[in-house]
């Protein structure tokens, strides 16, 4: 798994037990997991600070500070004590909110009014999901008077982690200039904790004032099943915000009106998945793992900054390399480069800013993927073309 898969899941993960921690009243111990949760996100958006998608990320980071804060005032210091007592790694990290003062989220933070910077080029390969996302989304976006029976407004993205279903929805988002609202379980429950459906709607609500005004909308839910799963053990609070999606997704396939509004879901796990979203998704869109031809692709663009050998073999790597997602393969890239760095220092010549490392070769590239393993195991792409064969719908 990559750095920056272990860091989403680690703040989805401290997001998720803080909103069950803060349902239940341990508001000390809440605090202190929106806190890792805040650490996590930030420590993301510094690795990685040329990601296209760090804007969602600091909000998120935002809204878990104005959680904190709204929590801060009601928390004794006794609580708090026995919070760090319980997770010694509480951390501190804060950052100036722009809520409203009263503790309640202006639902319009979670709009990214500038465009995540991919383009269709970053997303290398996946050619059959870009070619059904340009079908249902961009196509009737440039010319709607094409489309008498309408189109889809529900596009669900599945598949292995790290293989492209985000970049995909962020490069649709820029190539249609929507306003791009990124939402998951976790942010929904932690950010509006106590009126969660009714914020619902007023993100649905604002997204279709979007499309009246002219500018597309498009709703992207991450971790889609941690919202929208079939859970046994739901509280009254999740069961609201549930079927309050489920009426907005209804709501937006007005056959009286061409909305341009489209809810986009991201998904590793579509089986867990309640038929009753399944079927609002038109489309259902399988982001397999990179071929050989999209792996050598990715290979030539991760390496494209990196100073490597002519002996470096890029058809070979894409060969060794089978079975690895693109994030799999842009952190072999990336852990080359650092290895290389790290012999640089040690070296001593690292002082000389005159010094140069050395490049890449094919031997250095071999020692990593003697290393490493793919981040998706045989099992796992069983499950997602069995479910992909039942329930595919290109």
């Amino acid at each position: 798994m990559s750095a920056s898969n272990e860091l989403e899941k680690a703040a989805t993960a401290y997001a998720l037990d803080a909103v069950r921690l803060d349902k239940q009243g341990q508001k000390g111990r809440a605090i202190t997991l929106y806190q890792k949760a805040i650490e996590s996100l930030l420590q993301l958006v510094q690795l990685y600070p040329e990601y296209g998608l760090n804007k969602v990320y600091v909000q998120r980071a935002i809204a878990y500070q104005e959680r904190i804060k709204a929590l801060q005032g009601a928390v004794s210091s006794a609580e708090m004590n026995e919070a760090s007592n319980n997770d010694s790694q509480g951390g501190g990290a804060t950052m100036e909110g722009n809520g409203n003062g009263n503790g309640k989220p202006n639902n319009e933070e979670l709009v990214i009014t500038e465009k995540p910077k991919v383009n269709w080029d970053e997303v290398v390969g996946l050619d059959t999901a870009k070619k059904a996302v340009k079908e249902a989304i961009v196509y009737p976006v440039q010319r709607p008077d094409l489309f008498p029976l309408g189109w889809p407004r529900g596009i669900l993205l599945f598949g292995p982690p790290g293989c492209g279903k985000t970049l995909l929805a962020a490069a649709v988002a820029t190539e249609i200039d929507a306003n791009f609202y990124s939402i998951d379980a976790a942010s929904i429950m932690s950010k509006w904790l106590g009126e969660a459906e009714q914020n619902v709607a007023k993100l649905f609500g604002s997204a279709r004032k979007s499309s009246n005004e002219g500018k597309p909308a498009i709703v992207f839910v991450d971790e889609l099943d941690s919202l929208m799963g079939a859970h046994s053990n739901e509280v009254g609070g999740e069961i609201r915000v549930r079927n309050q999606f489920l009426k907005e997704m209804d709501g937006i396939v007005d056959k009286g009106k061409a909305l341009h509004v489209y809810v986009i879901g991201a998904t590793n796990k579509p089986w867990d998945l309640d038929w009753a979203f399944i079927r609002r998704f038109q489309k259902r869109i399988l982001v397999p793992l990179a071929d050989h031809s999209t792996r050598l692709s990715m290979l030539k663009l991760y390496s494209s900054n990196l100073q490597i050998d002519p002996d470096v073999d890029l058809q070979e790597l894409a060969r060794l390399s089978e079975g690895f997602s693109g994030s799999d393969i842009r952190d072999v890239c990336q852990s080359a480069q650092l290895s290389l760095i790290g012999e640089f220092f040690e070296s001593g010549k690292a002082m000389d800013r005159e010094a140069k490392p050395r490049s890449l070769t094919m031997a250095d590239f071999r020692q990593i993927l003697e290393e490493r393993k793919p981040s998706v195991s045989l099992d796992m792409l069983s499950m997602y073309n069995r479910w992909f064969e039942a329930f595919k719908a290109l």
